[in-house]
């Protein structure tokens, strides 16, 4: 009996036990399963004109980025990232669209957003994010019907086109559809003006920092390092005698955008250092947006991607000669070389993408739409969306490849007189690229994985690749 008693309550003990431990296991799993389902914010942090050769994570320069070494050190780099075009609108349309040349309806810096055109503010925002734009849009000019609300952002303050974004102290700014006056800009003292990128920082710290009942999306979206030069202060200050510098003159020509919103930039007693300042207040506002995250527990919650629209620019007093500043590529802001394309590309996402990792897959701004769509569970496949860009996901996650594709670029601009219409192109499959300047013009072929700096025409030995590459430009030629 005693033995019997013994062996019942053995067994009643060990019922209580799976049943204690199923009872525990269950909101558990529910638990893990919410978190897994969670989408996470999106931050897309965008410079203007911003060398891949003036960032410190990709090459040591002259002007220190320690805020996005540390993104790139917690995060992931990617070694062969493009974006959409050599020039700003394109390259933005390729990003918002997730097109690349062959399906946009322009290649020059004119093109603007359609009516009927699907952005990826509108993938996200039809999905229950709440969608902001901070910064330079450079792809509407017409309210009610390709501002930023009308292409899928709740709210936006920024410059509307690509003139008025020239301007570091603007005296007028669009916030929701509406221009607002910068008093300090218009009747101030020069010492007490703003930057505008001083305020583009602090509405996006201000916007994490609110109350969100939904996932959020913002995309900040900086004019500099974007001539006229001007920089804060603080990080002028830091390099103010570190260089021997040449004034620029400044082009005070007369011609205006409007009464408020003059076009051309003034003179700079010190270029290099104020360029410099430029993208050392960059990175500091890189660091606080991501302190801010920190310190409100979203850190770990958020994507948090740097990059820059195209390669670096020359106006206004930048030299990038000096600052090498797309090294060791060649070729800056409108070629088609890498110089002009190949840009920083960092996303950090705690416990999803491992720290300090690296990935030499090629990707362009057009592979953004569908990338977000599969992080966020989206189908794609079921919006409105006409887009030839590919997730990479995997790449971010798992550090896979994609497969090989063509990839391709063109760009439309005036040359010499003006009056005369030059087209730019270029694309790449694998380690191969091609590039024609004129559609009248030879192809040159480079080995990109033997000769990243494109120093080698390859064309004389591969005819038949030279061929394929020209059968494929040619039909990419749009009126």
């Amino acid at each position: 009996m005693f033995r019997s008693t013994i062996i019942n309550f053995s067994l009643l003990l060990l019922f209580i036990l799976q049943f204690v431990s199923c009872s525990n296991t269950k909101p558990i799993k529910e638990h893990q399963n919410a978190e897994q389902s969670k989408r996470p914010n999106i931050i897309f942090i965008l410079a203007d004109d911003l060398g891949i050769g003036q960032v410190g994570a990709y090459r040591k320069n002259k002007i220190a980025t320690p805020h996005i070494d540390k993104l790139a050190a917690e995060g992931l780099r990617f070694t062969q990232a493009y974006a959409g075009n050599t020039v700003c609108s394109p390259s933005r349309m390729a990003l918002f669209t997730g097109r690349d040349g062959q399906l946009l309806h322009s290649i020059d810096n004119s093109i603007k957003l359609r009516e009927h055109d699907y952005t990826f503010a509108h993938l996200l925002q039809n999905s229950g994010y709440d969608t902001r734009l901070i910064g330079k849009y450079g792809i509407g000019d017409s309210v009610g019907k390709n501002d930023p609300i009308s292409m899928g952002f709740n709210h936006w303050f920024g410059f509307m086109g690509n003139l008025e974004a020239h301007r570091q102290y603007p005296q007028t700014i669009w916030r929701d559809n509406k221009q607002e006056k910068i008093e300090e800009n218009i009747s101030g003292e020069k010492k007490d003006r703003i930057l505008i990128h001083d305020l583009f920082t602090s509405e996006a710290i201000n916007y994490i920092g609110q109350k969100h009942e939904k996932p959020f999306f913002l995309f900040l979206a900086y004019t500099f390092p974007h001539a006229e030069l001007a920089s804060p202060d603080s990080t002028y200050k830091l390099y103010e005698n570190k260089f021997e510098e040449e004034p620029y003159p400044g082009m005070s020509t007369g011609k205006a955008i409007n009464r408020f919103t003059p076009y051309y930039p003034e003179p700079v007693a010190k270029p290099r250092a104020t360029l410099a300042g430029m993208i050392a207040a960059i990175d500091r506002d890189v660091g606080r947006i991501n302190q801010q995250l920190e310190k409100l527990g979203l850190a770990d919650d958020t994507i948090v991607i740097f990059s820059s629209d195209n390669g670096p620019h020359h106006e206004g007093g930048a030299d990038p000669i000096f600052f090498e500043a797309s090294a060791p590529y060649r070729g800056i802001k409108r070629d088609l070389y890498e110089g002009g394309i190949h840009v920083p590309f960092i996303v950090k996402w705690p416990n999803h993408i491992a720290k300090g990792s690296t990935n030499s897959t090629p990707i362009a701004f057009w592979d953004i739409l569908p990338t977000f769509a599969e992080i966020t569970d989206i189908d794609v496949k079921s919006t409105e969306a006409k887009y030839n860009g590919v997730s990479f996901k995997s790449s971010m996650m798992e550090g896979q490849t994609l497969p090989e594709r063509m990839m391709y670029w063109g760009f439309r601009t005036r040359i010499g007189d003006k009056k005369t219409i030059n087209v730019r192109q270029a694309a790449r499959k694998g380690d191969w690229k091609a590039v024609r300047y004129g559609l009248n013009q030879g192809i040159e072929l480079y080995n990109l994985k033997n000769d990243p700096g494109e120093e080698n025409n390859l064309a004389h030995l591969h005819p038949a690749k030279v061929e394929d590459f020209r059968s494929f430009l040619d039909k990419q030629i749009a009126p």
